[in-house]
């Protein structure tokens, strides 16, 4: 008997593990890792369940999912993995999201893009360890742009002299090492040029302003000279093809709109739109370009995008009593005289009763109870009282773009009759159905919300709103088909709001009471006996609606100071660009004690040339070197020692002795954040000179008793020599105790930018006890 209960239990257990598939237990373990974001993991046990159980739907759905996710895993570790510079780990990541899922392109492009910026390293570092002979042998790529002038000396230029066009370029040519070359049809002019310490570009552009030419670099230590005219533009200026993709932009319009913006500012003639890559090609000079190139990078930004919170609230109340009976009022009589017979005979639409006379006798007639009958009037009592209250909260959100119109429809669509249609007509027993010409369609019924926002740059939103609440309250019978009645509550508007800012559209309340009284006249009217002779019905309707919308910005137009800051492009006829270093002073470079720099004399030209005075051409004189700083030197508190009490302020000034050609001094303070803090930093009296305004930017974090502050002179001013006061430090006492006020860190630099060093002190602030 116990080996057979052994036998059984062995049995049972093995059909139970056998009605158990083993592809449950890979399914729970691939669910218990998808958990843990082992998403490799997942992976095998997904394949495994679906290996064990291959017509299980639901295993092949995971294992697709699961192998997008793994993959997307490994591209954003392949991603982070390119930011910190390792190539060749987000190359393997990228791989194995190619490997994971076949199907995702973006691991593809992602893997080819690494190994690009590998090659491209590794070309590098061969051209590098080759020299540079080997890797100018090996470039073969195309140009980018026309080549750019590389004088062999950048030495300041003086000049002054009246003579040919031609002798004057060649005489700053030679002063700059550069090679000057005409065009064919140039013509000689004589003009007068002055120059005092110019760069090479900025002499070019003078002389060529002065004598109506223009000059362009064909090498770098070639230029050509030219006549300005527009023929020999077009016969002579170079021209660039630049591919600019646009990645912020949504339709086509907004495209359209951005290419025919370049059209009309640059007097562009060659733009291609390219609506499917969302793209713009763009040939034209290089000035033209590098103008196209700011604008599109200044309007190729974000959207700003807002979501709107809409709050709708909907509340309905609804008493009705019926109490009381209603008494019949009516009452009939049926005589039915001998000689009469009655038939009784029931129909699909109830019993009815047929007299038949057969005729009154005149011999022996008589009229009694039986020859009449009598019907009296009933009774219905009614006892009903209801009681109901609906409430309807619909709290969607939606976030649109700027200028984007954004649609919400919540509830039913609800078919609605259009159309031509007639009743249905018909001869004998045929007929037509009246529904053969109608046609339907469907309107939605619920909450409609409409919403095109316009977000401002100082955090509100203008918005075009259009909100509907409806429903379906009846229906009604038009030409023989059943229609819905609809009722609406409907607004359309236009509002500005701040961020958050809460706005009530729409409070509508409405209120409808009715009371009915039937039953007999006089007796329905008195107080306690009404309610044995009349049916009173009272009914009590209430409804309110209530809709409100709030809006939040969730991205703001990402303008900067450079997208705001203009540009020089030139004259009209001629569109150019020019960099700042091009229109400021050159910097004077001294030169080595006892050297004369002597510029080569200019050819003397033919005597159909002669000079009407003397011509000189000079460099100019050497200065002496700015930013060397006179010994001892030293940045300062005044006064070094201060005593306050909590909640008393004072002024420190910071102070500098002995410096020369100060220019711009950032700095550091280090102080006790407990004991006191700095409220504000005021301008000193040294670097303004008395009479202009200096820059002054602070910050830092005042909780770790650190404060960052930068003095700086106005742009393209001198520094200023000799010991003042720069700052003024205003602290604040905060609690008993004493600190150190430190200079931790100074970079100052002179007009040059070179660094000047200074020596620094510290103050000491005590606090005492009130």
């Amino acid at each position: 008997m116990r080996r057979l209960t052994i036998l059984g239990l062995c049995v049972g257990a093995g059909l139970l593990f056998a009605g158990c598939p083993k592809g449950n237990e890979h399914y729970k373990a691939a669910e218990k890792a998808e958990n843990l974001q082992d998403y490799d993991t997942a992976l095998q046990y997904y394949q495994k369940a679906v290996a064990a159980d291959p017509q299980n739907a639901g295993y092949r759905i995971k294992l697709d999912q699961i192998r997008f996710e793994a993959g997307e895993y490994h591209i954003k570790k392949g991603q982070a993995l390119r930011e910190k510079g390792d190539l060749q780990g987000a190359a393997a990541e990228f791989q194995r999201a190619e490997t994971l899922d076949p199907s995702s392109s973006i691991a593809t492009q992602e893997f080819r893009y690494t190994l690009d910026q590998i090659n491209a390293a590794a070309r590098k570092q061969d051209e590098e360890a080759a020299g540079p002979s080997a890797a100018a042998g090996a470039d073969s790529e195309l140009a980018s742009g026309p080549p750019e002038l590389k004088p062999l000396s950048n030495s300041p230029i003086s000049l002054k002299m009246v003579n040919d066009v031609k002798l004057i370029y060649d005489t700053i040519g030679k002063q700059a090492g550069i090679n000057v070359i005409y065009d064919p049809d140039f013509p000689a002019r004589r003009i007068p040029v002055e120059l005092n310490n110019v760069t090479l570009q900025q002499a070019l552009d003078i002389v060529a302003m002065q004598s109506k030419t223009f000059w362009k670099p064909v090498t770098e230590n070639i230029i050509f000279i030219a006549q300005d005219t527009t023929q020999k533009h077009k016969d002579y200026d170079e021209q660039e093809v630049e591919t600019f993709y646009l990645s912020n932009t949504v339709q086509s319009q907004d495209l359209t709109e951005i290419a025919n913006g370049l059209r009309q500012v640059l007097n562009l003639t060659k733009v291609q739109q390219l609506n499917s890559q969302n793209a713009i090609i763009v040939r034209d000079t290089p000035d033209k370009l590098a103008i196209a190139r700011r604008l599109l990078k200044d309007i190729d930004k974000a959207k700003p995008e807002v979501v709107v919170q809409v709050e709708v609230l909907s509340a309905s109340t609804s008493r009705l009593r019926d109490l009381g009976i209603l008494p019949g009022q009516s009452a009939s009589i049926t005589f039915t005289p001998p000689g009469s017979t009655s038939t009784t005979g029931t129909t699909t639409t109830g019993t009815s009763t047929t007299t038949t006379a057969t005729g009154i006798p005149l011999k022996g007639f008589h009229f009694g109870a039986t020859d009449y009958s009598v019907t009296l009037p009933g009774a219905t009592a009614n006892f009903l009282l209801t009681d109901s209250t609906t409430s309807i909260i619909q709290n969607p959100e939606i976030r649109s773009i700027d200028g984007q119109p954004a649609k919400l429809n919540i509830g039913s669509r609800v078919p609605i009759a259009t159309g031509s249609f007639q009743a249905g007509v018909g001869v004998g027993t045929t007929s037509v159905n009246p529904l053969v010409n109608t046609q339907f369609t469907y309107i939605d019924v619920g909450v409609n919300v409409n919403i095109t926002p316009r977000v401002h740059p100082n955090h509100e939103v203008s918005m075009k709103v259009q909100v509907e609440v409806s429903q379906v309250i009846s229906t009604a019978t038009i030409g023989g088909i059943q229609q819905p009645v609809i009722g609406q509550n409907k607004i359309e508007h236009d509002i500005r709001l701040r961020e958050g800012e809460v706005s009530i559209l729409a409070g509508l309340f409405q209120k409808t009471d009715s009371k009915t009284v039937n039953g007999w006249p006089g007796l329905a009217q008195i107080p306690i006996l009404k309610y044995l002779t009349a049916d009173n019905n009272v009914n009590h309707q209430e409804s309110e609606i209530l809709m409100v919308l709030i809006p939040r910005i969730v991205r703001l137009p990402d303008w900067t100071r450079g997208d705001l800051r203009p540009i020089s492009s030139g004259v009209e006829q001629n569109i150019t660009v020019r960099k700042q270093s091009d229109i400021r002073t050159p910097d004077v470079t001294p030169q080595p004690s006892g050297a004369v720099q002597t510029p080569s004399a200019p050819a003397q030209e033919p005597a159909a040339l002669p000079m009407s005075g003397p011509a000189v051409a000079t460099t100019s004189a050497p200065q002496p070197q700015t930013g060397m700083n006179v010994q001892g030197a030293r940045l300062h508190f005044d006064p070094a020692t201060i005593a306050l009490v909590p909640g008393q302020t004072a002024t420190l000034g910071v102070a500098v002795d002995n410096v020369t050609d100060l220019y711009s001094i950032p700095m550091m303070l280090q102080y006790d954040p407990a004991v006191i803090s700095i409220e504000e930093v005021q301008h000193g009296t040294f670097l303004s000179g008395g009479n202009q305004e200096i820059a002054i930017v602070q910050g830092g974090d005042k909780s770790k008793g650190q404060v960052m502050i930068a003095a700086t002179r106005q742009p393209n001013t001198p520094g200023v020599s000799g010991s003042g006061t720069i700052l003024g430090v205003v602290i604040k006492a905060i609690g008993p105790g004493s600190s150190k006020l430190s200079i931790v860190q100074v970079n100052a630099k002179d007009s040059q930018k070179n660094p000047l060093p200074l020596l620094t002190n510290e103050a000491t602030v005590q606090v005492n006890k009130q």
